[in-house]
């Protein structure tokens, strides 16, 4: 259930899904988890931020920032662009449980995940991932 940025707030989760498209196939780094060969598609990231919501979202869809999450790897890469943002509410992890789609990396932004999603970084459709080397 999509909600208006003034009514995340209060104690309210404070999820939020790109929607990403990846124009050509890409070999990105993605931080320590290695580098990685994603083929072109759609892509849906499930975040969330405690605190700052506004000042999260605007930092995903700038080009230019220091890395530092997974999605930020992903986002600065070229053919990389963000075609959608939706604001949820319900936990990061169920909303990304939801989400049907292939886990193109394992991992990703989900370091902190307890629920086992192994990854917050879903393909839509097709195969994803065709290989990884563990060195950036």
């Amino acid at each position: 259930m999509a909600v208006d940025p003034k009514d995340a707030a209060d104690g309210l989760p404070q999820t939020y899904q790109l929607s990403i498209e990846v124009a050509a196939p890409i070999s990105v780094c993605i931080g320590r988890l290695g580098t990685f060969l994603l083929h072109a598609g759609i892509y849906v990231y499930t975040g969330s931020a405690r605190k700052n919501m506004d000042a999260r979202l605007i930092r995903h869809l700038s080009k230019e920032k220091k890395m530092h999450w997974h999605i930020d790897y992903l986002l600065a890469a070229p053919g990389v662009s963000v075609l959608k943002v939706v604001r949820l509410q319900e936990s990061e992890c169920k909303a990304n449980q939801r989400t049907i789609g292939e886990l193109p990396v394992r991992g990703f932004g989900a370091s902190d995940c307890i629920s086992g999603c192994g990854s917050h970084l879903k393909r839509l459709r097709g195969t994803a991932l065709t290989g990884a080397d563990s060195d950036c």
